[in-house]
């Protein structure tokens, strides 16, 4: 399903992308060496329920899950890329942590994901990682725009990957979102200019490039949700729901405050 909104509809996307922002923000602020990732799935639903939104995670239950989610945020560490499930695991110095959230407000879901290094250490492979998925991001945001073909997005969002020397992984990537989390279409995080859907005034986007640092390849944990680099290297993810407007892009999900 591809679902378009209506102009009236833009203002809830709005402050379901401020809210799923500000929660990662602040969830970022607090995260140190010692935190428990139980702790940060705990925060993550006190704020989602103290702003009166709704989880898109904790019932979710899609085929390449092992039953419902059962948390509230995805907690990836180093060679954990996608899906992280929470687990009783304590943050040490060097550590990457990748924070995914989805949020719905308003009937409107908004998607939205950051990687970042724990502590002090600025491993260098782990600050390359970081970079490239937030430029190829940025050159995903730029390339999208009203007539523009999902092909153009990955593309573009392709081309900063395999520039960093990167292989990408198509198995999992962007997507739509509206009144529910995984909508069509899928972006993959590598393309053809002008093939794929036609991008329309009212559709939201959420673009995630994600990498491994040296593989392809994915591996599901034996908790049945967290994908994992199968060298075991370490991985980053970035992502940002936008919207497809008359002359352009917006992004959605931008912190309230600087």
């Amino acid at each position: 399903m591809i679902e378009i909104l209506n102009p009236t509809e833009l203002p809830r996307a709005r402050q379901a992308g401020a809210l799923v922002a500000d929660i990662l923000r602040e969830l970022r602020n607090r995260c140190a060496v010692g935190t428990n990732l139980l702790d940060i799935d705990r925060w993550a639903q006190s704020m989602i329920m103290e702003a009166g939104g709704q989880s898109c995670y904790v019932d979710y239950e899609p085929p390449f899950g092992r039953g419902p989610f059962g948390h509230y945020i995805c907690t990836s560490v180093n060679d954990a890329v996608l899906h992280g499930l929470p687990h009783d695991y304590r943050l040490v110095d060097g550590d990457l942590l990748t924070l995914d959230l989805a949020v719905a407000r308003g009937g409107v879901v908004a998607d939205s994901a950051i990687s970042f290094l724990v502590g002090e250490s600025r491993p260098t492979e782990s600050v390359a990682l970081i970079d490239a998925t937030e430029r190829a991001l940025r050159a995903g945001i730029a390339a999208a725009g009203p007539g523009v073909h999902i092909g153009d997005v990955s593309y573009a969002i392709g081309s900063v990957l395999n520039a960093a020397g990167y292989s990408v992984n198509t198995e999992f990537g962007g997507h739509g979102v509206g009144s529910t989390m995984h909508q069509d279409p899928h972006v993959p995080n590598t393309g053809r200019p002008g093939r794929g859907y036609r991008l329309r005034p009212g559709l939201l986007l959420a673009l995630e490039p994600w990498v491994m640092a040296d593989t392809a390849e994915l591996v599901t944990d034996a908790d049945g949700w967290t994908l994992r680099s199968a060298t075991g290297c370490r991985t980053a993810h970035s992502e940002h729901t936008i919207a497809i407007t008359e002359d352009g892009t917006e992004i959605l999900t931008l912190p309230t405050r600087a």
